[in-house]
């Protein structure tokens, strides 16, 4: 399966160990993690989540692309779909869940639909699940913004880590 694509202004690739740096400045921005993450994240922490995308690809046959300029190759952030077994108050199954993050300058640009549309075609095409589901930090306008423009509705409170957190689902068309 050819797991690289690509929109007008994007890349979307698999994850490389090379990326290791440029996930470690993304994932360790506070401006960057403030609606996802209680505090930065730690290269340490990073490292993990770069190997864990990996996993995901190799054990579900879905995860997260890396998310490039298609131009200049320049990273810009990364967003796909990903099994967290999350333990949210009621319990959900969230599998797959779609995530996405973008740095501070790829922000406000209709590039997070773009890849996110394109990523959400690819999910309708090669999976099975009835819906998709997604959690947005209720704080998190534009991401809460995004999700309705991609197509994801019933947005209902749960809780995850002791906080109210907004889960909503997309149906496959």
């Amino acid at each position: 399966m050819n797991r690289t694509f690509r929109t007008d202004r994007l890349t979307l690739r698999p994850h490389r160990p090379e990326d290791y740096p440029a996930m470690v400045a993304l994932w360790s921005d506070p401006d960057v993690t403030r609606y996802i993450l209680p505090a930065p994240a730690t290269p340490e922490a990073t490292w993990s989540r770069l190997l864990r995308y990996t996993g995901h690809w190799a054990h579900l046959g879905y995860g997260y692309w890396a998310v490039c300029d298609r131009s200049s190759g320049a990273y810009l952030g990364e967003m796909g779909l990903a099994d967290y077994h999350r333990a949210l108050d009621p319990p959900q199954d969230l599998a797959p869940e779609a995530g996405w993050l973008l740095t501070p300058a790829a922000q406000g640009q209709g590039l997070g639909y773009e890849g996110m549309s394109a990523v959400l075609a690819w999910a309708d095409r090669e999976l099975s699940a009835p819906c998709i589901s997604a959690i947005i930090d209720p704080a998190h306008h534009a991401s809460q913004a995004l999700a309705q423009r991609l197509g994801f509705g019933d947005a209902r409170e749960v809780r995850y880590g002791g906080n109210p957190t907004l889960l909503l689902q997309r149906l496959r068309p």
